[in-house]
């Protein structure tokens, strides 16, 4: 009997939170016994998983000018998608599992219009808020509720995708309706039971939408106790308390400005640590401020996060929140804003959740982990960790659902 074929579409394979994410999940099912593809248009590292390119940087740049200067999000990058639907038609996969839909590679209509008439089960896992608005991933930081009823003259038009001159945010919302409303088996798993209760309230109310959080490698992510290398290749001074923060995307909704006013408070006993800062960032960026660029090694991040004596996320707008657990596993405390999806990840035993914005209650929340040392912490963040975020346990509610919908069909 041959094995059931999962096809996971994604713009990026092993590589950024998405892509880490669909490679862990296509290792699960490969141990559960599916056979297991994963898409990527760009971010791509070594997959154990048969992998398939989509576009190429020109179509990826044809499809970015005309979201920039037409509005068009949607609607780009035809020829990639249409090689897409024949691979999809070759391989005849018996689960298609969709994560970000968006990002300058996929054109959105053809697709899903494919995709009704396949007629194959769908798993659509939601990484943001994008799916059931007219425009934008997220909406929290404007305070924005149009996505509900519908979207127009949108506040966010020109953040990403960013378009220079139309606002074509009521069109899109309405397209968007239409095309993820007319595919009767497709099911959303929210990253989050915050993303997952807004999904609920949009128009993709119509559809099964349940939740199953996002997960890391507890292999490659645990208390690494030799931590002198990585201390010594970024110039740490080992006779701070290092405060580390990390990320790929450093802009004020991931809380860029808090961390650099934050600097300016904090006692001459601390570093503050950001890693994922390119160069153009960091060069404007206070002498206080430890930069350090992307790394692809997660066992480099795991040693930072032994290294460090707590980790900050100071986002006003997460659908999940991969860096506080990545921490925990490693056994550091986190501080995080009390918002969006990040409520659901830090406990009192874990760390501390602070009002959002609100720098002298983060400076007060270091001060009391720095008082109760690490030690206080550690036990508990390895426990939460391994009983709520392990890949090989958590991602099992995937294989459970596949076979479910397999079952049905």
């Amino acid at each position: 009997m041959s094995k059931p074929i999962l096809f996971q579409i994604n713009i990026e394979v092993n590589s950024g939170s998405t892509g880490r994410i669909a490679e862990q999940i296509g290792l699960v099912a490969m141990k559960s016994g599916f056979d297991s593809y994963i898409t990527f248009a760009r971010g791509y590292n070594q997959s154990q998983s048969k992998v398939i390119k989509l576009g190429n940087k020109f179509s990826i740049l044809l499809h970015l000018l005309k979201t920039r200067f037409l509005g068009e999000h949607l609607n780009g990058s035809r020829y990639a998608t249409l090689k897409l639907i024949h691979r999809l038609k070759t391989i005849n996969p018996d689960i298609i599992h969709l994560h970000q839909m968006h990002g300058y590679y996929l054109n959105v209509p053809l697709l899903f219009t494919f995709l009704r008439e396949f007629n194959k089960p769908v798993v659509w896992t939601l990484h943001d808020c994008w799916a059931f608005t007219g425009h934008c991933s997220y909406f929290t930081l404007v305070g924005c509720n149009k996505w509900k009823t519908e979207c127009n003259s949108c506040p966010q038009s020109k953040k990403y995708p960013k378009s220079l001159f139309f606002d074509k945010s009521k069109s899109e919302f309405y397209q968007k309706d239409k095309l993820f409303n007319a595919i009767h088996n497709l099911t959303f798993v929210g990253v989050s039971d915050w993303v997952a209760n807004l999904a609920k309230s949009s128009f993709l109310s119509k559809n099964k939408i349940t939740s199953i959080a996002n997960c890391i490698d507890l292999n490659l992510f645990n208390p690494k106790e030799n931590t002198v290398n990585v201390i010594a290749k970024y110039g740490l001074d080992k006779n701070k308390k290092f405060l580390i923060a990390s990320g790929t995307t450093w802009i004020k909704s991931k809380g860029l400005d808090d961390y650099i006013l934050l600097s300016e408070m904090l006692p001459s006993n601390y570093q503050l640590i950001l890693v994922g800062i390119n160069e153009s960032i960091a060069k404007n960026i206070s002498s206080k401020i430890k930069c350090i660029k992307r790394t692809e090694s997660q066992l480099e991040l795991a040693e930072l996060y032994s290294a460090a004596d707590m980790l900050l996320c100071l986002s006003y707008q997460e659908s999940f929140g991969l860096t506080p657990i990545e921490a925990m596993a490693c056994g550091t405390p986190s501080i995080v804003y009390n918002n969006t999806a990040l409520n659901e990840i830090v406990t009192d035993k874990t760390g501390i959740k602070v009002e959002t914005g609100n720098l002298q209650a983060v400076v007060e929340a270091i001060e009391l982990i720095s008082k109760n040392g690490k030690e206080f912490y550690y036990k508990n963040c390895l426990q939460r960790a391994n009983e709520m975020y392990d890949m090989n346990k958590n991602y099992l509610n995937y294989i459970e659902l596949y076979n479910e919908l397999l079952k049905s069909k």
